[in-house]
């Protein structure tokens, strides 16, 4: 905040936006953004990592690994996100810490369960009530990137599910003929194969965990559409020190362009990594690109 940000009353209009755009609570504001990219940053690839994982059980040889990955993959896209949402960080929280007090409360005789209260002992509360606050968003915040990464690890299971069936049955088999086993054939043929038929539905799967991101404010996470709410509201002492009419229209005016374009740069890099995929592979953006050199 600059120097003469002293009394709102005195100062002029250039001077009043001035300060209020670098008041602390807006700063936090801008920071928010880095806690929305730092969310798509770890739950892309752990989504990643959860749907390779659903679609090799899924593919799986075993009928109840088979079973578990296309129960997980059915499960979870056959119900609302928000669902889950809601539910996983209340489940997963509660799940924690009935773990831990069973380890380190073996002698507590009450029951865990109290009607609509969940009571477990102060040394297995997470995170400990006399942690730092920064400890506590930490704790919200990896829920919902576990959260996250759950929801979209279905999707992206059922497309990877899919891509690598796509992948011609012949190149697997003459790959075995020539004497590789069924794991090096899946690790050097199918798997670097299918991501050229992959990349389409996950480039889909990644536009919507962009627009999901804002359910991050439902988690308690105070991400951009927390601020943008708070601080475009009406005037509110514990938001800000320059008191203004309802200004929410105009926050989530420019969420609404910086997501536009957000999702922008992302077509253009998804679109260069898949003329790069396809680039001499027997499909059609690659034939296209075959004929455009010829």
């Amino acid at each position: 905040m600059f120097s003469f940000c002293t009394d709102p009353e005195t100062l002029g209009t250039f001077r009043w936006f001035a300060c209020y755009f670098t008041t602390g609570k807006q700063w936090a504001f801008y920071s928010s953004f880095g806690t929305v990219l730092l969310l798509l940053a770890i739950t892309a690839p752990a989504a990643l990592a959860f749907g390779f994982g659903g679609a090799m059980a899924a593919r799986s040889r075993l009928l109840p690994l088979r079973m578990l990955g296309k129960g997980y993959i059915a499960l979870v896209r056959g119900v609302p996100d928000i669902v889950y949402f809601l539910f996983f960080v209340i489940a997963l929280d509660q799940a924690f810490e009935w773990v831990r007090h069973k380890v380190l409360c073996p002698g507590w005789d009450q029951p865990i369960r109290q009607g609509a209260d969940f009571i477990v002992c102060s040394a297995a509360k997470l995170p400990l009530g006399n942690a730092p606050q920064w400890v506590h968003e930490t704790y919200g915040f990896a829920l919902a990137v576990l959260t996250f990464a759950i929801v979209f690890g279905a999707f992206a299971a059922n497309v990877l599910f899919g891509a690598m069936r796509a992948v011609p049955r012949g190149q697997m088999e003459t790959a075995e003929a020539y004497g590789m086993t069924r794991r090096q054939a899946f690790r050097r043929i199918l798997v670097p194969q299918m991501w050229v038929y992959a990349l389409p539905g996950l480039s889909n799967l990644w536009m919507v965990l962009i627009k999901a991101t804002p359910l991050l404010f439902l988690l308690g996470v105070e991400d951009i559409v927390y601020w943008a709410r708070s601080l475009g509201g009406t005037a509110n002492p514990r938001f800000t020190d320059y008191p203004h009419g309802d200004w929410r229209v105009w926050y989530f005016l420019a969420l609404l362009i910086i997501y536009l374009l957000f999702t922008k740069a992302s077509e253009v890099v998804l679109e260069r990594i898949m003329t790069r995929l396809t680039h001499g592979q027997a499909t059609t953006g690659g034939e296209a690109q075959r004929k455009a050199g010829a």
